[in-house]
């Protein structure tokens, strides 16, 4: 049995929609107090309904990850709402599709700035307040492209999301002494409105490619995350915990055909 995490403050950012959206159910599920974080006011309003009548709170603040002061304003709101914070789930993440050939300075800053950029301005911000805590824990979303895998179309995205490890290697020995670990979780191919998008051929290429025959799901990634977040995961940090099924497993597709 771990050491329950109701009355915890957590933070999500990009937590309207998607894998944020299920770490923020799940950590509101089991009692902590959440605070969502988004550019989409709108969307913003439908998290709270959704999310609404669960063990724990959940609360919404607008704001972009890119800008400094928009982070030191989320995280300022946060510690207002909930008297503290003791969990940093910095999640946002935009994942835009280019072609090296095709891609622009534009394209490249622009996912820098949310992905990476975005992920160490929340920690700054929220230094203070997870120091403060004792039990302070940093929670970046990665993923298994970039670090491990790649994909056509998104090498600006796999760069960022291996920049996030590095990042996160460096701060989890600068942190440390202040109590607080730094984590990362590696999601593979996770069910997600974003992922629809991509059409159903993608959705079941990548399915038929998962030893464990299934997309993941956001609640898959929001338990992995709750775990880190524990007293029990206190002596794990600089960290990267792969969660995909197996999907970085097979040396090919004829791997699992042979099963």
């Amino acid at each position: 049995m771990f050491t329950s995490i109701a009355g915890r403050s957590v933070l999500v950012t990009g937590g309207t929609k998607g894998i944020g959206k299920g770490i923020a159910r799940v950590f509101a599920r089991a009692g902590a107090n959440v605070v969502v974080s988004g550019r989409d006011t709108s969307a913003g309003e439908t998290v709270l309904r959704d999310l609404a009548g669960l063990s724990g709170s959940v609360s919404f603040v607008r704001g972009d990850v890119g800008l400094a002061p928009d982070c030191e304003r989320i995280a300022a709101e946060t510690i207002a709402r909930n008297g503290g914070l003791d969990v940093l789930c910095a999640n946002a993440g935009v994942y835009p599709s280019a072609r090296i050939e095709e891609m622009t300075e534009a394209d490249i800053d622009a996912i820098f700035a949310t992905n990476v950029k975005g992920s160490i301005l929340m920690v700054q911000a929220c230094t203070s307040a997870l120091e403060f805590s004792s039990r302070g824990r940093v929670l970046l979303t990665s993923s298994i492209t970039g670090p491990i895998t790649g994909y056509p179309g998104w090498s600006h995205y796999g760069a960022t999301k291996a920049a996030q490890l590095g990042f996160m290697r460096t701060a989890a020995i600068e942190l440390a002494p202040k109590r607080i670990t730094v984590n990362a979780v590696l999601p593979g191919t996770i069910a997600t409105e974003g992922l629809a998008e991509l059409g159903d051929d993608f959705v079941a290429q990548t399915t038929a490619s998962i030893p464990a025959g299934r997309l993941g799901s956001v609640e898959d990634i929001g338990n992995a995350c709750l775990f880190l977040a524990t007293q029990e995961a206190a002596y794990i940090t600089g960290q990267a915990i792969v969660v995909d099924g197996g999907q970085v497993l097979p040396e090919s597709l004829g791997a699992l055909e042979a099963m």
